[in-house]
């Protein structure tokens, strides 16, 4: 392997310092593009969408668990996908594994699931199996083509308001990469991150940074 150059250490700092301006530039582009989504217009959901879940059938609207907004994560395992009935597709299970806590999604009063073909019975045993704990329903119906996820992985954002449940985002192919962490979820949704330092509408929820933040295993604690 050719490596790069090897250098002094204050060659080394200037180089990461070079860089370093671009980074921040790319940082400021992420935190633009979160607030043009959170002014997204958003698509009223009338089909009345049902899943299976592990106590039975349930709606669109009870995946939000009570909480404001809802992600969606459509997981290829079912027949036909490489690794039934053992495993769900590589990629997919990928993007389960970098799924953080989602205690602190959820502080955020946002929910995040998984959906698939797959029976209720093969979906536990495989989550038991690979020791993840993210709330994982069976598609019954046409969600999966309606929301642009039937042929391939995609993520969607809702957003619960009076009764009526809206579409507010789609991320899909390589945009899925970069998901998993309770920060890159929240700036896909309409709400963001909800801290004072966002760019955001008017009447948004907001609170300091740090404020809401607390151990995992704590935040039932005031």
């Amino acid at each position: 392997m050719k490596t790069p150059p090897i250098v002094s250490p204050q060659e080394w700092e200037a180089a990461r310092q070079e860089l370093l301006v671009e980074e921040k530039r790319l940082t400021r582009a992420r935190d633009a593009l979160a607030a043009r989504r959170r002014r997204m217009p958003w698509l009223k959901v009338d089909k009345a969408y049902e899943f299976e879940g592990p106590d039975g059938q349930v709606t669109l609207a009870d995946l939000f668990q009570g909480r404001r907004q809802l992600i969606v994560y459509r997981a290829f395992f079912e027949p036909g996908v490489n690794g039934w009935p053992e495993h769900a597709c590589v990629g997919c299970s990928m993007v389960a594994d970098h799924v953080g806590n989602l205690a602190h999604l959820n502080a955020r009063d946002t929910t995040l699931v998984f959906a698939s073909r797959a029976p209720q019975p093969d979906i536990g045993r495989v989550k038991a199996r690979m020791g993840w704990t993210i709330p994982w329903y069976t598609l019954t119906d046409d969600f999966d083509a309606d929301f642009g996820v039937d042929e391939w992985h995609g993520t969607n954002a809702f957003l619960h308001d009076a009764g009526t449940v809206y579409r507010t985002y789609f991320i899909n192919a390589r945009g899925d990469e970069a998901l998993g962490s309770t920060w890159t979820y929240l700036d896909m949704t309409a709400l963001g991150r909800q801290e004072t330092w966002e760019d955001s509408p008017e009447t948004y929820p907001q609170t300091d940074p740090y404020a809401w933040w607390r151990w995992h295993d704590t935040y039932d604690t005031p």
